[in-house]
């Protein structure tokens, strides 16, 4: 019996050591330095190997979890989810380091990532090329793009992303002003004057300065006066005369020719 357990013990041995050789043997980054893997890491990133660099960020973290190579991975990590297309995941990367590293140096980058993360690269050409009707999408990403922007513009004003921020900001207000009016058009096609009303005031309170407000001033005039509100009619019309005395709306109404981007 004594003589079976130790040929049992053994046979576990040898097995839980080959194992563990072929563990070692598949795995190439046994042994790589900090320093090793984050430029291996970098360089998977820079020939568009997201997912290999991410996992090299990720055992960098696990072996190594303290110095700036550990800290610096955890960035490199978001923006690798942000170029291989995965936004609840590079959104979660920048949070969990602006949490950990509230005072790095590189936070604000972190902000500005997040915020890039969100916005839509492709409001601008891509959008004119294919005439898309923009406001139509869901604003969610649009709103939270603008907050990480806002976040950063104001923790951060002499930061090298703030211009960028703040130009990418004024797009994203007059993109939630015209989804807004998009919507207020919708109702008023159908008569739902009441809805397209409040929508269309809701952006000219909310949004302030934007160009798409020229509709939606428009469209409150249009709506007060289909449903006998003379006197709001009126102011609507007093602040659209004011604001926008040589409105081309006023001749061709609310059939747009042309998208809201082009007319900005």
């Amino acid at each position: 019996m004594r003589s079976l357990a130790a040929v049992a013990l053994l046979t576990f041995a040898l097995l839980t050591s080959g194992c563990a050789s072929l563990l070692d043997q598949a795995d190439e980054t046994t042994g790589w330095s900090a320093n090793k893997l984050f430029t291996e890491a970098k360089n998977a990133i820079a020939d568009g190997n997201f997912e290999r660099g991410i996992k090299y960020y990720e055992k960098l973290e696990a072996r190594y979890p303290y110095g700036r190579y550990a800290q610096q991975a955890q960035l490199e990590v978001a923006y690798a989810y942000y170029k291989q297309q995965e936004p609840a995941s590079a959104v979660a990367a920048c949070d969990r380091f602006i949490r950990l590293h509230p005072t790095h140096p590189s936070v604000d980058y972190a902000y500005y990532l997040k915020g890039l993360v969100n916005f839509n690269e492709d409001l601008g050409v891509l959008g004119y090329v294919a005439n898309q009707d923009l406001t139509e999408r869901d604003p969610k990403a649009a709103r939270e793009s603008f907050e990480a922007f806002k976040e950063l513009v104001t923790r951060f004003p002499d930061s090298k992303y703030t211009p960028d921020a703040t130009a990418r900001m004024k797009y994203l207000v007059n993109a939630l002003a015209a989804h807004e009016v998009h919507v207020a058009r919708y109702y008023m096609k159908r008569g739902a004057y009441i809805a397209a009303a409040n929508r269309a005031q809701f952006a000219v309170k909310t949004y302030a300065d934007a160009p798409a407000n020229e509709e939606a001033l428009f469209i409150m005039v249009k709506a007060y006066d289909a449903l006998g509100l003379n006197d709001l009619r009126d102011d609507s019309e007093r602040v659209m005369k004011k604001n926008f005395p040589n409105s081309e709306y006023y001749k061709r109404g609310l059939n747009r020719s042309e998208p809201w981007w082009k007319l900005w």
